[in-house]
């Protein structure tokens, strides 16, 4: 070493590149987590856990403030849907001559069901509403109802209730 120079040696081997290898590992890491979680995403049926799920009836025309009407009967499943928001759904029959008072009692002040535009041909009428019914269990934030009439007598209703 040079007279005046007073600096201090690193011992061969030293820590140095302990440090390097620890900065080097983290992004290592991050990048197994991420291959790692993306074969599970890709891998899973239901990756993000929205998949429909069977639900009592009651509980899908609750979430959008109704009631099932008098003398209605379910068809199908009911399912609720969601990830973020929340979709519930369910289809039922009940006579055709109840289903506008049923619909003026539970949904007050919302508009006509419409006769045009409703999506497809073969659908009779179609209601939409951003006003909740008033039933307590009520958390939706619009409600939609496609109807069928099936002869005189009686209409198939799609009702599904959600979160935006």
């Amino acid at each position: 070493m040079p007279e005046g120079r007073n600096e201090a040696r690193v011992p061969r081997g030293g820590t140095r590149w302990r440090v390097f290898a620890a900065v080097m590992l983290l992004p290592g890491l991050a990048l197994a987590g991420v291959v790692v979680l993306t074969a599970l995403f890709a891998l899973s049926d239901d990756p993000l856990g929205g998949g429909p799920a069977e639900v009592p009836c009651s509980d899908v025309l609750h979430f959008g403030g109704a009631e099932l009407p008098d003398g209605a009967r379910v068809v199908g499943v009911c399912e609720a849907q969601g990830f973020q928001d929340v979709h519930y759904s369910a289809t039922f029959r009940m006579p055709r001559a109840d289903f506008r008072e049923w619909l003026d009692r539970t949904f007050p002040g919302a508009p006509a069901p419409e006769t045009e535009f409703c999506g497809a041909p073969d659908v009779d009428l179609c209601f939409a509403t951003d006003q909740v019914g008033p039933h307590p269990g009520a958390g939706a934030h619009s409600v939609r109802m496609t109807v069928w009439y099936e002869g005189a007598d009686a209409v198939r209703v799609y009702f599904s209730a959600f979160t935006l």
